[in-house]
């Protein structure tokens, strides 16, 4: 995947994100079909968490987990992909929703962010006990955009107490340095077609939760918001115990503590990625031993497309899959 490069026919980040994720082959054959299982959390709330329904159980079946990105779901491009992988491979395969992304709204004062490692954690030791219980194997784990910096940050956590719940990791086209994704989301193109398209689901979603939770915050000022900035302001850092939207980009980005991760972990970001400059990508240098960095120079933000028009989105998943599976017993 270092290596990779997008098709001729698809140059530029923009298209590699784009067309991707509107109109690449996700799978082949049957679309992949899933159970729901509804969790409640320790805080009175609930989340969702979608189980791949194709896939036969068998005695020390591995299992992988992939966390969403912002707004995303089980029915997002990426997460279909990683289903087919995983029906391909053989492997059980599951999908967390985060708070409020599985098509019903949570209950709580809360919705979901990008630090957000606790509730991963909770997430990761109830399926591994799960799998466990059920005669299954080791677990890895793959984060989205979003979800792959709440991953990464708790691997970063967790420490050497990380190996007794995932045996790896992997984050892709994750916003690492959330200042430096926040700021390229709010200029130009990336705020006229990205930072609109996420506004459109975010805000509406955030003034049911103000009907939820009357008071909970400004509800002028989330309607007069016009970027994720101004949104992180108003909802996401206040909501989750940040002081301000520099706050929470500062102490819940992952790059910062990349040294501190103590498992196998991959950290993939195309270098033309719209949302993510490459300049804010880490270097070899910055990381620890355990971490892998792979920045090729195409691929968009979670487009990395293959074949001839109208292309496929498996080129992705079968690299960042296999290397998980390499580092398992």
């Amino acid at each position: 995947m270092q290596e990779y490069r997008a098709p001729s026919w698809l140059p530029g980040g923009n298209l590699q994100t784009i067309w991707p994720a509107l109109y690449g082959r996700r799978y082949t054959g049957a679309a992949p079909r899933f159970t729901r299982e509804r969790w409640h959390t320790p805080d009175g709330d609930f989340i969702d968490v979608d189980h791949a329904a194709d896939i036969p159980p068998l005695p020390g079946q591995k299992l992988l987990v992939l966390f969403h990105g912002l707004e995303g779901s089980s029915a997002s491009h990426y997460a279909q992909s990683f289903a087919d992988f995983a029906r391909q491979r053989g492997l059980a395969y599951a999908v967390p929703h985060f708070r409020g992304c599985s098509g019903e709204l949570n209950l709580a004062p809360r919705a979901y962010h990008s630090g957000d490692h606790e509730e991963i954690g909770w997430i990761l030791e109830r399926l591994a006990a799960q799998h466990r219980a059920k005669g299954g194997g080791e677990l890895v784990a793959v984060g989205v955009s979003l979800g792959g910096n709440a991953l990464l940050r708790w691997a970063e956590e967790a420490g050497d107490d990380a190996a007794r719940t995932a045996r790896a990791v992997a984050a892709v086209s994750s916003p690492i340095d959330l200042a430096a994704g926040g700021h390229a989301i709010g200029v130009g193109f990336n705020r006229q077609v990205y930072g609109r398209m996420f506004l459109n689901s975010m805000k509406p979603k955030a003034l049911r939760k103000l009907a939820q939770h009357p008071g909970l915050f400004d509800a002028d000022a989330l309607r007069a918001a016009r970027d994720i900035y101004a949104f992180d302001n108003v909802f996401t850092a206040p909501l989750h115990g940040y002081a301000s939207t520099e706050d929470y980009w500062a102490r819940a980005s992952a790059k910062p503590h990349l040294n501190r991760i103590r498992i196998p972990a991959l950290v993939l970001n195309a270098r033309n990625d719209p949302f993510v400059p490459g300049h804010s990508l880490p270097h070899a240098q910055e990381v620890g031993r355990f971490v892998t960095l792979w920045q090729p120079g195409h691929g968009g933000h979670v487009g990395f497309p293959g074949g001839r028009w109208p292309g496929h989105v498996h080129t992705m998943p079968e690299a960042v899959g296999g290397w998980l599976l390499d580092h398992m017993s």
